[in-house]
C-alpha cells in the first residue's frame, strides 16, 4: 500500500535569508506544499516510497515514475521549475491577480535520472499576502497514460483500446472498477477533457467515493478522458476502470462488459487471471 498523503506546511519564508536554498525531500506518493511569505528558494527532491517495480495497468515494469503538479488558484510569490540533471525548465510562473488559473503539469523521471523541483521566490515589496501552494502526485508509469500535460506518450497511444491482458490487469490495479452505462458526454475545454456521465449498475471497487446515489440499482459518477479520444454516448454496458487523479476519476481500460466477460472466462479456465472478480 502507498503511504498516506503528506501535507507539508512551510510556515514562513521570513526566517530564510534572501538567496538561500532550503532542501526538502518528498517521500510520500501525494501531498500538498504551502510556502507562506516566499523568500529565497526551496529545492524539493522526489524520493517516493513506491514499490521496487512500478507496475502499470498493462503489466509494464519500466521503473518510470511520473509526477504531476497542480498549483492552487492563488499561487503567488514564486516560480516553480523542474530541475533535470542540472537544467531548469519553468513549470509554473508567478501569477498576476488577473491571470487564468494555472494548469496541471506532469513530467516523468527515468530510472537513474536526477530530478527535483526548484521553487524560487520572486522579489515583492509586500510578501505578507503571498502563498506558493500546490498539490502533487508521484506515481508509477500508469499516470503518463492519463496526464493532460505529459509528453511521455502520444494521444494515439493514450486513446487506443486495451487488449485482453491489459483489461484483466486493470481490474486488479485500478482505483475504481465499475460496470455501467454512458448517460452523456460533455466537453470541458478548460481541462481539454471529455467528461463521461456514468450510471453505474455495479461498483466492484472504488478507492475513493466516486460513484454515489440513493438508488439501490444504480449510482452516478463522472469519468474524465482526453478530449481527442472522441468518446461518444451510446448504448450498452461497459466495464470502466481507471485512476484517481487529483480527486477526479480518469479513464483507463473500458471494454464492453460482454467482451470483458468473455476474456475473463477464457483466462480463468486457463488459470491465467491475475485476480478474481465476481462477474455475472
Amino acid at each position: 500500500l502507498s503511504p498516506p498523503p503528506l501535507f507539508i506546511q512551510w510556515h514562513s519564508g521570513l526566517s530564510q535569508q534572501r538567496g538561500s536554498v532550503e532542501q526538502l525531500s518528498l517521500h510520500c506518493s501525494e501531498g500538498t506544499l504551502d510556502w507562506l511569505y516566499p523568500k529565497g528558494a526551496l529545492r524539493l527532491t522526489l524520493s517516493p516510497r513506491l514499490p521496487s517495480v512500478a507496475v502499470g495497468p498493462g503489466g509494464s515494469s519500466s521503473g518510470l515514475i511520473t509526477a504531476c503538479i497542480k498549483p492552487s488558484e492563488q499561487f503567488h510569490g514564486a516560480q516553480l521549475y523542474l530541475e533535470r540533471d542540472g537544467v531548469l525548465e519553468l513549470l509554473v510562473g508567478d501569477r498576476l491577480e488577473s491571470s487564468p488559473p494555472p494548469r496541471v503539469r506532469c513530467f516523468s523521471r527515468l530510472p537513474g535520472e536526477r530530478v527535483a523541483l526548484f521553487l524560487q521566490a520572486t522579489p515583492h515589496q509586500d510578501i505578507s499576502r503571498r502563498i506558493a501552494s500546490f498539490h502533487y502526485e508521484l506515481r508509477g508509469d500508469w499516470t503518463a497514460r492519463l496526464s493532460l500535460d505529459s509528453n511521455v506518450i502520444s494521444s494515439e497511444d493514450a486513446c487506443r483500446p486495451c487488449n485482453n491482458t491489459e483489461i484483466l490487469m486493470a481490474v486488479c490495479t485500478s482505483d475504481f472498477v465499475v460496470r455501467g452505462n454512458i448517460r452523456s458526454v460533455e466537453e470541458d475545454e478548460n481541462l481539454r477533457a471529455a467528461v463521461i456521465k456514468v450510471s453505474a449498475t455495479r461498483v466492484f471497487r472504488q478507492k475513493y467515493t466516486l460513484f454515489t446515489g440513493n438508488s439501490r440499482l444504480a449510482s452516478k459518477g463522472e469519468i474524465r478522458t482526453l478530449l481527442q479520444c472522441g468518446v461518444k454516448p451510446g448504448p450498452g454496458s461497459f466495464l470502466f476502470t481507471g485512476r484517481v487523479h487529483f480527486g477526479e476519476a480518469w479513464l483507463g481500460c473500458a471494454p464492453r462488459y460482454k467482451d470483458f466477460q468473455q476474456a475473463y472466462t477464457i483466462a480463468k479456465a486457463a488459470q491465467q487471471i491475475p485476480c478474481e472478480l465476481p462477474v455475472d
